[in-house]
Parts: structure tokens; C-alpha cells; sequence
């Protein structure tokens, strides 16, 4: 491939997902012109890996959309490379419904996030996915490294650990 073939490529994946992002952000109920047949979205541990776009739907999109309203989708950065894209952001929403147990307590929350994207013939096959939920359970209250989180070593509450002999 030639440089500008793939610069070509990258451009159409990066299009592709754009356009499939701004699906999500208007609550677009048809999203099979974005994902393709065989698509697997794989998350982190909380969030679960989704085998086709029924699972995705049904176990991601829905359920997002019960626990968070009034989202707004607001990406950092986008990445492409050929035929992959990536970005980072964040979804600033509202919590409105049940997440992980907690009944909606009406704060608006930041969800971080970083998504990856193999995009084939135009649609989006395969899609890693990191969504911060240990972050969201924190605005909600929830402390899910019950106070051993490491950030108590960036606040200067507690030394960090070092291996021996190590300055």
C-alpha cells in the first residue's frame, strides 16, 4: 500500500467512525449501517464483550441509555491508521437510572472512556473498548478500592512501596 493509500484508508476509517458516533450521540435506534455482520465489541472487566450488534444493542446501548441521560459524547481526540481508529473522551451525562446496583441519584457524572475501532468495508468489526467504571462509582459514592486506591500516594496521605534497594 502506498502512503497515500493508506492515508486514504485511514480517512475513510476515521469517517466511519464519526458517523457512527454521531449515531450514538442522537440515540440513533438503527445502527447497522455502522457495525458490521460478525462485530465484536470487547470492554473491560464491568462492562462485558458483546457478540454482534443484537448483543451490543441490548446489552450496552439500552442499558447506557436507561442509567444515563442528556449524554453528551465529547471525544478529546481521534486517532487513524489504515484501517483502525481510536480516541479517548469522555460522556457527561446525568444518572437517571440503576448502574451497578445504585438507583439514579440525578448527578451528572463523567463517564471516561477510550474506544478502538478495526473498520471493513465501511463498518466497524471489531472494538476494544475502556470505559472507566470505577471512576463513575466514585461520583456516585462508591469507593470500590475501599481507600487502597493509589491515588492516596499522589495526595501524599501514604508512601508508595518500593522494591528493595530501589531510591
Amino acid at each position: 500500500m502506498t502512503p497515500e493509500e493508506h492515508a486514504k484508508q485511514s480517512a475513510e476509517t476515521l469517517a466511519a467512525v464519526r458517523r457512527m458516533e454521531d449515531a450514538l450521540a442522537a440515540n440513533s435506534n438503527d445502527m447497522a449501517a455502522h457495525f458490521h455482520e460478525d462485530f465484536v465489541w470487547r470492554g473491560n472487566q464491568g462492562c462485558g464483550r458483546k457478540e454482534g450488534l443484537a448483543a451490543f444493542r441490548s446489552n450496552w446501548q439500552l442499558p447506557l441509555r436507561a442509567a444515563f441521560t442528556d449524554r453528551k459524547y465529547l471525544t478529546e481526540k481521534f486517532l487513524a491508521d489504515g484501517d483502525w481508529a481510536a480516541c479517548f473522551g469522555h460522556i457527561d451525562a446525568i444518572h437517571s437510572g440503576e448502574f451497578m446496583g445504585i438507583p439514579a441519584t440525578g448527578k451528572r457524572v463523567r463517564i471516561p472512556y477510550m474506544d478502538f475501532w478495526q473498520v471493513t468495508q465501511g463498518r466497524i468489526k471489531d472494538n476494544p473498548v475502556s470505559v472507566d467504571f470505577a471512576s463513575i462509582l466514585a461520583q456516585l459514592g462508591v469507593d470500590i478500592f475501599g481507600g487502597k486506591g493509589w491515588e492516596k500516594y499522589d495526595r501524599g496521605e501514604e508512601q508508595p512501596p518500593r522494591p528493595d534497594g530501589a531510591q
